[in-house]
């Protein structure tokens, strides 16, 4: 404040001066109202993860207090059921160590160590890695031979730090020692030593290899984590189904970006393909299962000779109501390649006056199958008579694959219009002479009654004849479900989902999956947010993770 000296003489300067300090304090106090306010929902978000990360360490000691249990019980006439018990365990117990591995990663700040209780404070003892391991040292000097300080080049070395990390190098096991030797300068006594490389796991002991290895096993090769334990159990390495939950939940964390990133990529398409499948996932409580849903929507112009590199992007949801669809579409603008699922109807129709953002693509395929199935069941004369017309366009499909759209448009025009014109004469002709709620019958108005929706492609040549790429695109799920039963959580299929984008999406563009999530891994610790395109898939060229089956 102004002392009287400096206080203006002129009245209306005194007040405006009154009231322009007024306004300061009032200005002042709304700041810090909003900091303190600001603090208290940090304080609040930090103390609800908090209570959720104890409630589900409480949960997880539970399960493992019942697993120890019917582990004991396994001998005896119910040994069978016993057995699938534990196997549901142990699911559980995955997914919940992981979901604490990923809350601990998403939090965005950590309580300081005055706040962070006792028994947090203690220092875990470090896991001492199995001696009979091969052993390979990586020495990191200093950038410069010359101290950082002065510039003196008089340096001698005081001491060394070394850190070692299990890895995987595909088929074995060994450790890599990052020995990190100190100097310090004769001059000024400054001392130097190089930092340590960025870890995909903060003073973890996992290098990108081994953690590279353990999700393609889980996700690709459908590998439950407990079984993975077992398995490096065999070559003398001591890995148990905790520690490797938590490391999934950590990488989950961290390569989340590139999955939503892939997202928006195929969502900027203008063609994508959709489907979805059922996936039993275990239902919290009473150990019962109940049926979840994995989607995919695949971005591929290699049909047409598009220029975008195919992806493909997968989303879990816990049922299949059709808002779930919805939201995951609502921002794309395009053609749709889809069954005929009703979740996707209100896409397709104008609102508010505004037309419809996305155009129905019908698959054929999807309806021959059921001209397939009537003649598999009785031998249809008229449903083979069915399937070899279809088949006819399918015939012109393979002529025109690859080429570029205007080529495959005026093929499709001299060609499969006209089998398309004549399919459809004969589908009414028939409707005519066979029993009206024979199955024969419910597959030609199947067809007849989606008929714009599948000759549409005719006279688009960036369309498909069929939604088969989207359906090789969930079949792999399918066939990994029969070895891991069940997902453990609703939380464990968004992270599959995730895991799921990065593998198909690598697949598609001839990646090889393990090298590169090896690749993505080493240095996505330090790689800036903003340059996340770098780490996408059709953006690694390094030759080691190119697949030779590509």
């Amino acid at each position: 404040m102004p002392i009287a000296a400096d206080l203006p003489d002129d009245i209306d300067a005194l007040k405006e001066l009154v009231v322009a300090r007024t306004a300061e304090r009032d200005t002042f106090k709304v700041e810090r109202d909003v900091i303190a306010t600001e603090r208290d929902v940090a304080v609040a978000e930090r103390d609800a993860a908090k209570a959720g990360l104890l409630s589900k360490t409480l949960e997880a000691e539970k399960l493992k207090f019942e697993l120890a249990r019917l582990k004991r019980m396994t001998f005896g006439a119910s040994s069978e059921r016993i057995m699938r018990e534990i196997e549901q365990l142990e699911l559980k117990l995955e997914e919940l160590e992981s979901d604490a591995a990923e809350d601990a990663s998403t939090a965005s700040s950590e309580p300081t160590p005055d706040e962070q209780p006792a028994e947090a404070r203690e220092k875990k003892r470090r896991r001492q890695l199995p001696e009979h391991l091969p052993r390979t040292t990586k020495t990191h000097e200093p950038a410069s031979p010359k101290c950082s300080t002065c510039g003196g080049d008089r340096l001698r070395k005081v001491g060394e730090d070394v850190t070692e990390m299990l890895e995987y190098i595909p088929g074995r096991f060994e450790v890599v020692r990052h020995v990190r030797p100190a100097y310090s300068c004769r001059a000024c006594e400054a001392m130097m030593q190089a930092s340590m490389p960025a870890l995909p796991i903060p003073r973890g002991q996992a290098g990108p290899g081994l953690l590279a290895h353990i999700a393609i096993a889980k996700y690709c090769d459908h590998v439950p984590l407990y079984r993975q334990a077992e398995i490096y159990a065999r070559d003398g390495v001591d890995l148990d189904r905790a520690t490797l939950a938590d490391w999934i939940g950590r990488i989950a964390w961290l390569v989340r970006p590139l999955a939503d990133r892939i997202g928006e990529h195929v969502m900027a398409g203008s063609v994508i393909h959709a489907d979805d499948t059922p996936i039993p996932v275990l239902a919290p409580g009473n150990g019962k299962t109940k049926t979840g849903r994995l989607w995919v929507y695949l971005r591929d112009e290699r049909p047409h000779a598009g220029p975008a590199p195919p992806a493909a992007l997968y989303r879990y949801t816990p049922d299949r109501k059709g808002e779930h669809c919805r939201v995951h579409l609502a921002p794309f603008r395009g053609h749709l390649h889809a069954d005929g699922y009703s979740g996707f109807q209100e896409l397709y129709e104008s609102a508010q006056g505004m037309p419809a953002t996305v155009t129905e693509v019908a698959c054929w395929a999807h309806a021959r199958r059921k001209f397939f199935d009537v003649h598999h069941k009785n031998g249809s004369p008229i449903a083979k008579q069915a399937l070899d017309k279809i088949g006819a366009l399918f015939d012109v499909e393979r002529l025109i694959a690859g080429q570029a759209p205007e080529q495959r448009r005026r093929v499709r025009r001299d060609h499969a219009r006209l089998k398309l014109d004549a399919l459809k004469l004969w589908f009414d002709e028939q409707l005519k002479l066979i029993p009206g709620k024979s199955d024969l019958a419910g597959a030609i108005r199947y067809a007849r009654s989606r008929w714009d929706a599948l000759t549409r492609y005719v006279d688009d040549g960036r369309l498909e004849i069929s939604n088969n790429a989207a359906e090789n695109a969930i079949r792999p799920l399918k066939l990994g479900a029969k070895n891991w039963l069940f997902l453990g959580s609703d939380a464990g299929g968004e992270r599959a989902a995730i895991f799921y984008t990065l593998i198909r999406t690598a697949k598609l563009n001839g990646v090889e999956p393990e090298a590169y999530l090896r690749e993505v891994l080493t240095c996505i610790g330090e790689h800036p947010i903003n340059r996340i395109d770098e780490l996408l898939p059709w953006n690694v060229a390094r030759p080691a993770t190119r697949s030779v089956a590509a």
